[in-house]
């Protein structure tokens, strides 16, 4: 239940511990185009049961997957996903204009090789998935080293690793392996193979609504199209998946929305689909390189002060830890997608160490070794913290703004004076002060410099006493 308090004030995410079981969902939308995946059983294991270790489980099952913008690779991690949460899932078929773009065909890959004539495999797709170029053309033939060089991708600078490499929009094809592989190659011919498909099909995403008090919305976007990368960004889709199934069992102010999309094509294409819903999203965040062992960086929303921004600032500034906080820029994650001038939603992006900043950023390095359950389980926190900020973040006025009201017949001031103040002491210190009808809890909070949840334990003690008054208004 969420709890009711004195002067109609509410709190949320308080009562329920993890693991506690929120009243059954209703309302979940129906999928189109036909879904094929099942509700997450009552059964699903809990990603936050432990401190990252089951999120790391998840992201070592889904890491041998060959995940594209389109193809089964999608279908098959969003069907890992539905046994921890209920997905809606949409499949768009190619040829479908969303906004400026139009919908590709569909691939799918079922193995690759580059092959000596005495039939040893020097680069087998079967080891790694990033040995092809993604999106490559199918091809069969016999080349000479000359002729296949110009189809080689390497990184000399880190010759141990594999790229990673996509030609979505070009139809090509091409390989990558590592540097050493590559100048180990000295026969004159080799037999190549690229077992693919381009088809007519459709672009597939996944989507879970909880539905809270309000049909006001918090949007949670995941990119879900890279193979066998950890940091980026089965890390985003563990955390986004963790947060959902934690979400789904407390009781919520704001509605909660979830999409798992192929990066820039996908949050294209739910946002073309989606324009009714766009006007109710208040709050969002873009998840993404939330595993390795770096800072916490958040990228502002384009406007730069959304609550949503405020909200992280501040939690951010409480943790003990270093963090970084970044103005908005048109390049990154789906933040830009959401955040173009047309749409300008609020949404941030929430990571670790920024795309390009970690030396492992799209190369065979972002194994399952370079994210930590320790990161995995700081960045779910952090995004808890987040949530519970802005679930609370109301606006109130004091009822008995002439003077300061005498809370120690209340019996909310310590009987014996002269003693240092405790945090829930200048929290009914400022809320008092600064009650004014214009300054949420988050603006208090802010400016006081105090823990969260002295802010709210405050709020709760003065409302209780009659001292606050909650307006039915929600901070901008």
């Amino acid at each position: 239940m969420i709890e009711k308090l004195a002067g109609g004030e509410q709190g949320y995410l308080e009562r329920l511990p993890f693991g506690a079981l929120k009243a059954a969902q209703t309302g979940q939308p129906a999928a189109h185009h036909g879904s094929g995946i099942s509700p997450a059983s009552q059964a699903a294991p809990d990603l936050l049961s432990d401190p990252g270790d089951a999120m790391h489980s998840l992201v070592k099952e889904l890491y041998p997957i060959c995940r594209s913008i389109t193809g089964d690779g999608v279908r098959a991690t969003l069907g890992c996903l539905s046994r921890y949460i209920p997905l809606d899932v949409v499949e768009v078929p190619t040829g479908t204009q969303v906004l400026d773009w139009t919908i590709p065909r569909e691939w799918n890959i079922r193995d690759a090789f580059i092959k000596r004539l005495s039939g040893e495999r020097v680069v087998d797709f079967r080891n790694s998935n990033l040995h092809v170029v993604g999106y490559s053309a199918p091809v069969c033939a016999l080349m000479s080293l000359a002729d296949l060089r110009s189809r080689l991708h390497t990184l000399p600078a880190q010759p141990d690793r594999i790229p990673y490499r996509t030609s979505y929009y070009a139809e090509t094809w091409g390989f990558c392996l590592s540097h050493n592989q590559f100048e180990s190659l000295c026969d004159d011919d080799y037999e190549v193979c690229i077992d693919s498909t381009l088809r007519d099909g459709s672009l597939t995403y996944g989507e879970y609504l909880i539905e809270g008090e309000s049909s006001d919305e918090v949007l949670i976007s995941c990119h879900v199209c890279h193979p066998s990368l950890c940091n980026d960004n089965l890390s985003g889709i563990v955390i986004a998946t963790a947060l959902a199934q934690e979400l789904a069992r407390r009781p919520t102010r704001y509605s909660y929305r979830f999409v798992f999309v192929p990066g820039t094509i996908g949050a294209i294409t739910w946002l073309a689909r989606n324009r009714s819903v766009l006007e109710r999203v208040k709050h969002g965040l873009v998840l993404t390189c939330l595993g390795d062992a770096g800072r916490i960086t958040y990228k502002k929303s384009r406007g730069g002060g959304a609550e949503i921004d405020r909200a992280v600032a501040y939690v951010l500034q409480r943790k003990a830890s270093e963090f970084a906080i970044r103005d908005f820029s048109p390049d990154g994650y789906d933040e830009r997608q959401y955040g173009s001038p047309g749409f300008n939603l609020p949404v941030g992006c929430l990571m670790r160490t920024p795309h390009g900043e970690f030396s492992e950023y799209h190369t065979s390095a972002d194994d399952p070794s370079f994210v930590h359950p320790a990161a995995l389980a700081d960045s779910a926190r952090t995004c808890l913290e987040v949530v519970d900020v802005i679930e609370n973040n109301w606006t109130y006025r004091n009822l008995h703004p002439f003077g300061e009201p005498q809370l120690g017949r209340r019996g909310l001031y310590e009987s014996l004076g002269g003693q240092v103040a405790s945090d829930f002491r200048l929290a009914m210190l400022w809320l008092l002060n600064m009650s004014d009808g214009t300054n949420s809890l988050l603006d208090i909070a802010a400016k006081a410099g105090l823990p969260w949840q002295s802010v709210k334990d405050a709020r709760r003690a003065l409302c209780r006493e009659g001292l606050l008054d909650m307006l039915d208004q929600r901070p901008v």
